[in-house]
């Protein structure tokens, strides 16, 4: 990691809620979540909009919304994010195959057309050298309305910011998936598993 963490001790009071909560959902306090913790108010801003787009009221399902963040930490070499969203993903009842197909997802028949559209959406908003066309939104448009489609969005940026934050920051992974999942390669270089 280039950036120390805070001890859970040194932060204040009104965080050591998130931390317990991290306990107990997965049996240890995440190292990125230490470093939000360096800035307070950051760590509080990150962790409302984390709430507010991970929320049971979302018109994204659940399963789909770790699908694309799996995939956006895939495309942005974040194993710290790769293998802690993989989790969630398995937790959220996604087949073990297909979370392992999800790097190369355009070659699968196990993604419904649906997660095809958020997929393609979210990599086009995540590469660089990719602009979103009006095509992506035909597409989602056959599966999302327009509330739905501002969410997956929203989605999409948060993950980009986490997984850029933690990838930058050179966060490892926590071992919380025991699948091989693949972490896309910057171009010319192999792809590699995360961990």
């Amino acid at each position: 990691m280039r950036v120390r963490p805070a001890s859970v001790r040194s932060t204040p009071w009104y965080l050591r809620p998130f931390f317990w909560n991290q306990r107990r959902k997965y049996g240890r306090v995440l190292e990125a979540g230490l470093l939000w913790a360096r800035s307070p108010r950051l760590f509080l801003g990150v962790a409302a909009l984390y709430g507010a787009l991970d929320r049971g009221a979302s018109p994204i399902e659940p399963a789909l919304r770790s699908l694309v963040t799996v995939r956006v930490s895939q495309v942005n070499w974040c194993a710290f994010c790769v293998d802690i969203n993989a989790a969630t993903l398995v937790r959220r009842g996604v087949a073990e195959e297909k979370v392992e197909a999800l790097s190369g997802w355009r070659e699968s028949a196990l993604f419904t057309p649906r997660e095809r559209a958020a997929l393609d959406y979210a990599e086009a908003v995540t590469r660089s050298d990719v602009q979103v066309q009006e095509q992506h939104f035909t597409a989602l448009r056959e599966h999302f309305d327009d509330d739905a489609i501002v969410e997956l969005t929203g989605l999409i940026g948060f993950q980009n910011l986490s997984s850029k934050f933690n990838n930058a920051l050179d966060v490892a992974p926590q071992g919380f998936c025991s699948l091989p999942v693949r972490i896309d390669a910057p171009r010319g270089a192999p792809a590699r598993e995360r961990g």
